[in-house]
């Protein structure tokens, strides 16, 4: 029983240790340390105080956004579990709405929704994953390719 419980932990710090925590409290307080305890302590901050979508919607707390990125994580904080839903299938109604949210052009929904999808466990690496955490992995995924980069520029 140790040793499956001693696993579970293990697995749950490996992930998260890769996942960056992003802006908001914790990333301010544990701003430039490296390792898995700084990331874990500044995930668990910011989930704890829930700050990290009041820092994206209002560009505060280190929050670099632009009022489309703002509208998606106010979109994210109520429809969570429909928009994962959907990416997962790569597509859907709440996928779309993020495309429309954010400025999507037509002739980029289709590159949009394979990226998200192809992502999809690294925007949810775990079912606890918050809105705040998923919009961050949205917005890093999208500065990273060409064609949505232009669509999350600060």
């Amino acid at each position: 029983m140790k040793k499956l419980i001693a696993g579970a932990i293990l697995l749950g710090a490996s992930s998260v240790a890769f996942a960056q925590p992003g802006c908001g409290v914790g990333a301010m307080i544990w701003e430039g340390q490296s390792g898995i305890a700084p990331h874990v302590l500044a995930a668990t901050t910011n989930g704890t105080f829930g700050n990290q979508t009041f820092g994206m919607t209002t560009g505060t707390l280190g929050c670099q956004t632009n009022e489309a990125v703002q509208s998606m994580a106010m979109y994210m904080n109520n429809n969570i579990d429909k928009v994962a839903r959907d990416m997962s299938r790569g597509a859907g109604e709440n996928l779309d709405t993020l495309a429309v949210l954010l400025g999507v052009d037509q002739a980029d929904r289709d590159t949009f929704r394979k990226v998200l999808q192809d992502n999809f466990a690294t925007i949810f690496p775990s079912s606890d994953t918050t809105s705040g955490e998923a919009v961050n992995a949205i917005v890093a995924l999208m500065e990273k390719n060409e064609s949505l980069s232009k669509y999350v520029a600060a």
